[in-house]
């Protein structure tokens, strides 16, 4: 039986990214009800960190340990991946000792050769490209408010970066309309923008993106590692800041989410931060549940 990996949204079906949904909504009431439930007992799950984190290391942690589970954190001054190991010989070795392996790193090639070499599942936590957990902790918000987001309008503002890549291929096996509003020279990889067809396209105009959206959604305008563009940047997406005028652009219901860390009064103004119509930290609380939802799918077996 060959082992499976979750390294972008597209390594489901449509019909498998709902379920993850509607199964990280039952997790998530469980746990709120306080019901012990244990599937992975005794399973134990490596954690790879080249980039720092906050919510996917506490995420994955809680979720090991909810589920009666293990997690173990290693970063590259843990392993002899920071002693330049060849990845192939670390997934090899790391995956005839743990049951699976999450990786959050930066070039996505990392994730795709660990997984070709490993015998057990690996789920990327990040890379420059894709960020497929954030899309299911956002979708099941989203669920959770609205309902399907099928036939939806999602307006996509800022960089074309590994979260816009994973919003591009959420509207493929989710079908909704997204609209990316991104300055030249910010646009997400054209590769990735054809295969979703139609149900994407670029709006240099954020305002005119935003009009009758069904959600809008951010991120920092310099992510992990472009610290030193920040200035350039600033320039470039002055204009693309989710702020209150925008959001009376969209529809009356119309939510609005961030993955976190925020920058108010950059990206997002305060008062859409912590307005009625964010739900930023309930996307937030979602990736521990959503991913014990993938952790049970990839590992309860």
């Amino acid at each position: 039986m060959s082992v499976r990996h979750f390294l972008t949204l597209m390594d489901l079906s449509s019909d498998e990214y709902r379920q993850l949904i509607y199964r990280a909504i039952e997790l998530k009431e469980m746990q709120h009800r306080g019901e012990l439930f244990q599937p992975l007992k005794g399973k134990v799950l490596a954690m790879v960190f080249e980039k720092s984190s906050t919510r996917t290391r506490i995420s994955f942690e809680a979720g090991m340990a909810q589920f009666g589970g293990h997690a173990l954190f290693l970063s590259p001054r843990d392993t002899q991946l920071g002693r330049g190991e060849p990845l192939e010989d670390s997934a090899r070795v790391m995956s005839s000792m743990v049951d699976g392996i999450m990786i959050r790193t930066f070039g996505h090639d990392v994730v795709e050769r660990f997984a070709a070499a490993s015998s057990v599942s690996v789920i990327n936590g990040l890379t420059d490209r894709f960020h497929p957990c954030q899309l299911l902790a956002d979708m099941q918000a989203y669920f959770e408010q609205r309902g399907d987001i099928q036939g939806k309008t999602v307006t996509w503002v800022g960089d074309g970066n590994n979260m816009c890549h994973s919003y591009i291929n959420a509207a493929r096996l989710l079908d909704f309309k997204l609209r990316i509003a991104c300055p030249a020279g910010y646009d997400p990889e054209p590769e990735i923008m054809a295969a979703a067809g139609d149900r994407v396209e670029i709006i240099r105009d954020p305002m005119a993106a935003a009009t009758d959206s069904d959600l809008l959604v951010t991120d920092v305008w310099a992510s992990m590692g472009q610290e030193e563009e920040q200035k350039k940047r600033e320039r470039a997406f002055a204009d693309f800041q989710v702020n209150e005028a925008m959001m009376q652009q969209a529809n009356n219901d119309a939510l609005f989410m961030h993955c976190l860390p925020a920058h108010r009064g950059e990206e997002v103004s305060a008062a859409v931060m912590d307005g009625e119509q964010s739900v930023v930290w309930q996307e937030a609380e979602n990736r521990l549940h959503a991913q014990k939802a993938l952790l049970e799918l990839l590992l309860a077996t």
